[in-house]
């Protein structure tokens, strides 16, 4: 993309409220509640395909955001406040003693620990000793959104913004850009800002010319 679309995207933090749940309301309700205290379990469990959401719902869950892939040994994390490792997949062997060490001093203080992985905790590669402390919590599996389900929000989103998004523009927007809901979404917002710019309405040459590389 161009730096104009760079710049136009707005700062949009992962939140709850801006994840398109889909099919995965179960999920993102027990979620919630357990966040809010309402369910007790020391640790939370969400796994499925990458592009499903688990990274934005652990960035959104407001807990100190620790991701297994950049830190696998988790070198420099502490169980002071509540946590949420990501790509528990990735932690080397040092990570596995850690976080198996951090899950005890987290239930021992009453804290909550919320990790995330492609697979349930029970057929990933880690200690035993871990993947039974992981598998005692609560365990959902997200969907990624099929692309009618991204349709449909994304026709949402410009509708909330009263930004006319024929068919054919959504459309081209699943087929060229990153297909993630959260991508998608601050897109909208870029898309309304360009198209009051120009003073032109949404086309498929307006959208082309905003997403055309340099």
């Amino acid at each position: 993309m161009r730096q104009l679309i760079l710049d136009l995207l707005p700062d949009s933090p992962p939140t709850l409220d801006n994840f398109v749940a889909g099919g995965n309301g179960e999920a993102v309700a027990a979620l919630t509640g357990w966040l809010a205290g309402q369910l007790e379990a020391t640790a939370f469990c969400l796994h499925g395909e990458a592009g499903c959401g688990k990274s934005h719902l652990l960035q959104a869950s407001g807990f100190v955001y620790v991701d297994a892939t950049l830190n696998p040994a988790l070198s420099g994390v502490t169980a002071t406040e509540p946590l949420a490792v990501d790509n528990v997949d990735a932690l080397d062997a040092d990570g596995q003693v850690a976080l198996f060490a951090l899950f005890n001093q987290i239930k021992a203080d009453g804290g909550r620990l919320l990790t995330a992985a492609p697979q349930p905790p029970a057929h990933l590669a880690l200690r035993e000793d871990l993947r039974t402390r992981l598998g005692s919590g609560l365990i959902y599996r997200l969907q990624a959104l099929s692309d009618e389900e991204k349709a449909a929000a994304v026709a949402g989103l410009a509708k909330e913004r009263a930004l006319k998004l024929s068919p054919e523009v959504i459309a081209y927007l699943l087929r060229h850009v990153s297909r993630d809901m959260r991508t998608l979404a601050m897109l909208v917002v870029a898309l309304d800002q360009y198209t009051l710019e120009q003073k032109r309405p949404v086309t498929l040459p307006l959208l082309r010319e905003m997403l055309q590389t340099d």
